[in-house]
């Protein structure tokens, strides 16, 4: 699950209101079993990402799901997150890895062949655009073909990333994924009101058909 809490609540919300909201999708994806929660808002000061970050990270206590910060891995750390999720024109991975302690997760996204090489070394790669996405309109996406060939040209784990839905979750997986990571595919609206309790739940099960 990757986070985008403007997505929930109109603009005239305060922050505490939004992250109200965004943290009660978190829990709810956490019930659900979500493997891991990628705190990605763009916008936000570094305070306010501290805040939303480690009131995360409480809600993951005792649970099975790891919580990173995207691209910010002094916020990661001060909150106490499992890990960061790297941009690709980020820093290098073993620098990042270096600031974290032992099982410090670092994650890296990639579109192409020199970006994944460069996130060769991560715990794990998100490659896309694999489908068409809202989250970047007017990019086309690069397709299952373009995921499997990502796949086979690294040794990191690799999650397929926008567009995704729970239809295509199983393409993905069958090009060899281990998995998926989606913004708006845990948002009521555009999941059709499952809800992402359901939501990882649906996923799920089309992981264990592969």
């Amino acid at each position: 699950m990757v986070t985008d809490r403007r997505r929930l609540t109109s603009g005239d919300r305060t922050f505490s209101e939004q992250q109200r909201s965004l943290l009660a999708l978190i829990a709810e994806a956490m019930e659900g079993g979500v493997s891991l929660v990628v705190i990605r808002e763009l916008d936000l000061r570094a305070r306010d990402l501290w805040t939303l970050s480690a009131a995360a990270v409480i809600l993951a206590r005792g649970s099975a799901t790891r919580v990173l910060v995207n691209g910010h891995a002094d916020v990661a750390l001060a909150a106490g997150a499992d890990g960061v999720h790297l941009p690709a024109n980020g820093p290098a991975v073993a620098r990042v890895r270096a600031l974290g302690p032992p099982g410090w997760l670092v994650g890296r996204s990639a579109h192409s062949a020199d970006e994944l090489a460069a996130a060769a070394s991560a715990d794990y790669v998100t490659f896309g655009t694999v489908f068409p996405t809202a989250s970047k309109p007017g990019v086309a996406g690069q397709g299952v073909a373009a995921l499997a060939a990502a796949v086979r040209s690294v040794h990191a784990p690799v999650l397929a990333i926008g567009g995704v839905t729970i239809e295509r979750a199983g393409e993905c997986l069958a090009a060899g994924a281990v998995g998926v990571a989606a913004i708006s595919l845990f948002m009521p609206a555009a999941s059709g009101g499952l809800g992402p309790r359901e939501v990882v739940r649906l996923l799920r099960v089309a992981s264990d058909a592969h």
